[in-house]
């Protein structure tokens, strides 16, 4: 049996979901970017993070670059999951879920938009300087091994003040969650479990955020991914109720064809017309 697609309405709707992404993004870095706050204010901010990490005893940032150096394969390894680990998968994952899940992919893009606004909010009123430049002795892991990184980033774009929080996690957890919602093997599954948990290592590895960034990038993710559920929940009810409500009109009969059935008549729990064809006496 052929089924016929679409293609058009399939293309439209693909359009206006990449419009909207685009959008999304473009205002989502525009506003980042031009709201960057004065490097004293995020740096008092910065040591406020701090001070408040020393009293809930998550101040590990300075242990974890002891431990895992600022060279090696293993600080290879966090540039490269901080780097391509991001956008790159992002956007691969967006393409894959609309050409293939699209209910998870609205989920995923609503996800990021909520998350992206809630991130803008704290960007625009408390900028913090990341522990790269917050004068604690970390080493920019990053910068040093990939000057073309930051570099290639638009100015424009770019607030390097944008820590609190950290979206390089909140956004991997969606995507990760998407991921492994939509995944039809185990292995597909367990890396979008995975890969959230190697970008919150990797931020802090590489010193472009502090742990409290990293638990306030998933709990703003999460709210993101809450929130996304709530919709689709509303519009599979809205929808449902549409078709609930949709009038069931008899099709046209056929004049060489047997006599059709009549409708079932909804105010009266009966059928419509006069009784059954069985009841008048038809086989």
């Amino acid at each position: 049996m052929s089924v016929h697609v679409d293609w058009r309405r399939v293309l439209r709707t693909g359009a206006a979901d990449v419009g909207l992404i685009v959008v999304g993004i473009v205002v989502y870095f525009g506003i980042r970017g031009l709201t960057v706050g004065s490097p004293e204010t995020a740096l008092a901010n910065a040591h406020d993070v701090l001070r408040l990490e020393e009293q809930l005893r998550l101040d590990v940032e300075r242990e974890v670059q002891v431990i895992f150096g600022v060279d090696g394969p293993l600080i290879t390894l966090a540039n490269w999951v901080y780097i391509w680990g991001h956008w790159p998968v992002i956007v691969a994952t967006l393409v894959w879920l609309a050409l293939h899940h699209r209910t998870v992919f609205r989920r995923l893009r609503n996800a990021m938009l909520v998350s992206g606004g809630l991130g803008l909010c704290v960007y625009t009123t408390y900028p913090v300087a990341p522990p790269r430049l917050a004068d604690i002795g970390l080493v920019d892991t990053i910068t040093e091994h990939s000057h073309s990184y930051r570099v290639l980033q638009p100015p424009a774009f770019v607030n390097p003040f944008a820590a609190m929080p950290s979206l390089h996690v909140g956004w991997n957890l969606v995507v990760g969650l998407a991921i492994a919602a939509a995944a039809g093997t185990v292995v597909l599954r367990m890396l979008g479990r995975l890969m959230p948990v190697a970008m919150a290592m990797a931020t802090v590895i590489t010193a472009n955020h502090y742990v409290l960034d990293v638990l306030a990038g998933a709990g703003f993710g999460l709210v993101g991914w809450a929130v996304a559920l709530q919709l689709e929940q509303r519009y599979d009810r809205r929808r449902k109720a549409t078709l609930a409500g949709t009038v069931l009109v008899p099709a046209p009969r056929d004049p060489e064809g047997p006599e059709p059935l009549p409708l079932p008549d909804p105010r009266s729990g009966t059928e419509s017309g006069d009784a059954w064809p069985c009841r008048q006496g038809r086989p």
